[in-house]
């Protein structure tokens, strides 16, 4: 017994009779052996070779007209092969058209995922008396090219690459390191640690978005910079002074970073506002996973390459506001603008 994601899975110990075991079948049976005697020489239950002789008896005729019954390895595959056509769960496809047209509009128009849409059905009283499939299902009728989303539709589905191997340079923490970060902000258990990275747009002469990720509840602020220098980075910072006033070392405990050029000067502007910075370990973005995660996310907005600068602060704040009513399986399909 096999319990994974609090669903209990019962592992199947039993396989279908080949070939070669209904030939061995009828071979018994001529030579007049019992039930008990074909199961226990081909590792079977009395009960699997009780039906499969059913399966493939026969009513045969004698030259005198006279009839009798014989089983025939050849008719019980013929039934059996019939019987597995007819196995497995049929398409539903005409009894979801509402979500399907659903599910459609929210990944085609509004960048969600097909897990997200299941997700949100299943909780949502809207759709607690309609017919939805799962994720899995959902998938399958999109590979079958059964809806208007195609893979190409879907963010990371063909975004995936083999990883290349890369030679580290030498890299030294810019502060504290994430070391001396205390427990709970890895256990997640209270509001106000952040994540902090910047996204690029072109490699040069192009404006950069600062990312802030909340790591309990991952709610995302942006900042639209006009450069990548630390001077950018810090004075968008320490507007947050003005816009959380005295709470603001409540709502920022501390924050995470990597190892930047534009987080230098990062603990020196924010120590004074009561917030604590820690660095990950050089070339360790994993340790800053919730942010890294955010930032692919917007990466649906704005690819690589794409300048930055083109996009209005009122874009900005559009994707900001996306990201905080995406709709998140971690969060159990709620919105993270709830929590902030």
């Amino acid at each position: 017994m096999v319990v994974r994601n609090n669903c209990t899975i019962t592992k199947r110990r039993f396989k279908h009779l080949s070939v070669y075991e209904r030939g061995q079948i009828a071979a018994f049976l001529k030579e007049g052996k019992t039930l008990r005697y074909i199961a226990k020489k081909l590792g079977r239950s009395p009960s699997t070779i009780s039906r499969e002789i059913k399966r493939g008896t026969t009513i045969q005729m004698r030259f005198d007209l006279t009839t009798y019954k014989e089983y025939f390895p050849e008719t019980g595959q013929a039934v059996y092969e019939k019987n597995r056509i007819n196995c497995g769960a049929k398409c539903k496809l005409a009894q979801v058209e509402d979500f399907i047209k659903f599910a459609e509009e929210k990944i085609l128009y509004e960048k969600w995922s097909p897990d997200t849409v299941v997700g949100l059905c299943r909780r949502d009283s809207k759709w607690k008396d309609c017919a939805i499939v799962c994720t899995k299902t959902l998938y399958n009728y999109i590979d079958q090219g059964l809806l208007k989303v195609r893979n190409i539709d879907l963010n990371l589905k063909l975004r995936l690459k083999p990883k290349r191997k890369r030679v580290c340079r030498n890299k030294r923490l810019k502060g504290k390191s994430i070391d001396q970060r205390p427990e709970e902000v890895q256990l997640r258990q209270t509001f106000g640690h952040w994540e902090i990275d910047t996204i690029l747009g072109k490699k040069s002469n192009d404006s950069v978005i600062l990312t802030l990720t909340e790591r309990k509840t991952r709610y995302e602020l942006l900042f639209l910079l006009k450069s990548k220098e630390s001077n950018a980075v810090n004075e968008a910072l320490l507007k947050l002074k003005n816009c959380f006033g005295e709470q603001v070392s409540k709502i920022f405990s501390t924050i995470t970073a990597d190892n930047g050029s534009e987080f230098s000067g990062l603990s020196e502007t924010l120590q004074p506002l009561g917030i604590e910075v820690y660095f990950a370990h050089p070339y360790s973005s994993w340790e800053r996973g919730t942010n890294e995660r955010h930032n692919g996310l917007i990466r649906r907005f704005i690819p690589k390459g794409k300048a930055i600068k083109d996009f209005s602060p009122a874009t900005i704040k559009r994707i900001q506001d996306w990201l905080n009513s995406f709709p998140r399986k971690i969060l159990s399909y709620m919105s993270k603008g709830r929590f902030f």
